[in-house]
């Protein structure tokens, strides 16, 4: 594709420039014991036969070329992805000084590409999501890259809501303003909301104008900097000390920045902030993979309602997840349980306070920190 736009043989429409960022930093401490520092979710094996971050670019092969494929991340995690994704351009393994949260890993990514096409368009897709429906998910990837681009605006996907989920953000989009594309709806958000308390959930989806915010954007390069010059003039000025830094190679510059700028998810430092963005549904079964409930959803069940790695026997126990792969578990008149056994650590937990394990985490980081 290159620098500039390629005529499609159909209609004599344009194809964008696009590019896949894969942000693939990131602890996933929601899924400890198994999830490490040193060795997190996206690096995992966990469902679909491949660790995340592979299934990640499988995605997405065919649709781009291997030299429009990024990665973001830490030095430590960008050494370990050049072994785990060996086709990808070392150039293209892109590191940040220190891990500061998405909004500087973004504008360090969108930076890099902005300075070899400014009207590229951009997929950032998470390293640690799962979804079902790729075909589907390909096909709606790539109408999302045409309306970035030819609509200039802010793309994200909104997941129908399932359940009244605490824990997502959601997006609200009603059905009364939309654009189509490529026969894709695009439908304009009116607004953030933050994760809400289970009232409030329940009213979000009894109405049908709210939908779970996936955390997968696309924009133009272009277009990312006209919204941070626009809505963040302190993350501009970061913007334009970036470009720099990186024009002329000057790393220690590059990590000066990061230390100053906030650490703050894209999300809360820019997106939630801009008017009129565009949301396609992405109902291709997606899972963010958020909480070991989320996995107790993915797995075929037991005639008890039990999914288990390893070898289980259970009397009078339902709707248990058990990972204890080599090892037999016993199971007695218990319901709603997580259990997960590493090399050096057991997980006991009840489902709905799954959740809750970051912040056991955090409680390990300052009493035992060699577990996390």
């Amino acid at each position: 594709m290159g620098k500039q736009e390629k005529r499609s043989k159909k209609k004599g429409g344009r194809l964008p420039d696009l590019r896949v960022v894969i942000l693939a930093g990131g602890s996933g401490t929601r899924f400890w014991p198994l999830s490490r520092r040193k060795n997190p979710k996206q690096y995992l094996t966990i469902v679909g036969g491949k660790k995340l971050v592979e299934q990640t670019v499988d995605r997405v092969k065919g649709l781009v070329p291997v030299d429009n494929l990024y990665t973001v991340a830490v030095s430590w995690q960008s050494r370990k992805l050049e072994k785990i994704l060996p086709a990808l351009p070392r150039k293209n393994l892109l590191t940040e000084p220190q891990a500061r949260n998405t909004a500087p890993s973004v504008l360090l990514a969108t930076a890099t590409i902005y300075l070899d096409n400014p009207e590229a368009v951009i997929a950032f897709l998470p390293a640690d999501h799962y979804i079902q429906e790729v075909q589907l998910f390909r096909q709606k990837l790539q109408a999302a890259a045409a309306a970035a681009y030819k609509f200039k605006k802010i793309i994200m996907f909104g997941i129908p809501p399932t359940s009244p989920a605490t824990g997502y953000g959601y997006l609200h989009c009603p059905d009364v303003s939309f654009k189509t594309l490529c026969g894709e709806k695009f439908y304009t958000v009116s607004g953030f909301k933050e994760k809400p308390d289970l009232p409030t959930a329940l009213d979000f989806i009894q109405s049908g104008e709210y939908y779970w915010n996936s955390g997968i954007f696309l924009w133009r390069a272009d277009v990312f900097e006209e919204s941070l010059r626009k809505y963040t003039p302190e993350l501009f000025s970061a913007w334009i000390k970036i470009l720099e830094a990186l024009k002329k190679g000057k790393r220690q510059t590059l990590a000066r920045i990061f230390r100053e700028l906030p650490a703050q998810s894209i999300d809360y430092a820019l997106i939630e902030k801009v008017r009129g963005s565009l949301m396609a549904r992405g109902d291709f079964g997606w899972s963010d993979l958020g909480s070991w409930s989320s996995l107790y959803e993915l797995h075929r069940q037991d005639e008890n309602c039990n999914v288990a790695n390893g070898s289980i026997v259970s009397l009078d126990s339902k709707n248990c997840l058990v990972l204890n792969p080599g090892q037999l578990t016993a199971l007695i008149g218990v319901e709603n349980l997580i259990i997960v056994n590493s090399k050096d650590a057991l997980l006991v937990c009840r489902r709905e306070a799954d959740q809750r394990v970051k912040e056991l985490v955090e409680k390990l980081g300052k009493e035992q920190p060699e577990h996390v």
